[in-house]
């Protein structure tokens, strides 16, 4: 049985997956803000099903529960979001704002858990941070334009994209050369 270094050391490119899967998302938003609802709902769907997979199979390899509550949430959101598309732009702000908020405090929880494990893990914790307030500026501020909220949605998605990033690079520095993949 691996020990949850070398656990997250044999996953280091699942957070840099995460990350980059982050990024690419943030970057649709930004530069096609012109986007429908539709597009933005489908978008943000399939967005949060990879993100769960993905952030899964850390979560259970690691044994890390709330990482793997978390995911599992985010990919519930996006199959809801997937099942009744008609959403309206409040209900889908909601739903964006549970799903930011709950994501994050699993994120910030795992970064308290790993914090003997790894060092620099407060970047995993920021990334928490920055969902948190992403799904608090959501529920405090629903009136705001559909293209300042995708702005907003690409700028969250990018900085924790970059954030995760930088974990799973950490994280590869775990690996001896013989468990490196």
């Amino acid at each position: 049985m691996l020990n949850l270094r070398q656990a997250l050391a044999n996953h280091w490119w699942v957070f840099v997956l995460r990350g980059l899967v982050a990024v690419i998302f943030g970057v649709i938003a930004w530069t096609r803000p012109g986007l429908t609802l539709a597009s933005l709902v489908l978008l943000f769907g399939a967005y949060a099903i990879v993100d769960g997979i993905v952030g899964l199979v850390v979560g259970v390899k690691g044994r890390m529960g709330s990482l793997v509550l978390a995911s599992i949430l985010s990919a519930i959101a996006g199959v809801i979001t997937f099942a009744w598309p008609g959403l309206t732009a409040f209900v889908l702000l909601s739903l964006i704002a549970f799903w930011a908020i709950v994501r994050g405090i699993g994120e910030i929880s795992s970064a308290v858990a790993l914090r003997k494990v790894i060092e620099n893990e407060w970047l995993l914790g920021l990334a928490g941070l920055a969902s948190v307030l992403f799904g608090l500026l959501l529920i405090f501020r629903p009136g705001a334009g559909a293209l300042s909220v995708i702005c907003l949605i690409g700028c969250c998605a990018v900085a924790i994209g970059i954030l995760l990033i930088g974990v799973g690079l950490r994280v590869k520095k775990l690996a001896t050369p013989a468990t490196a993949r």
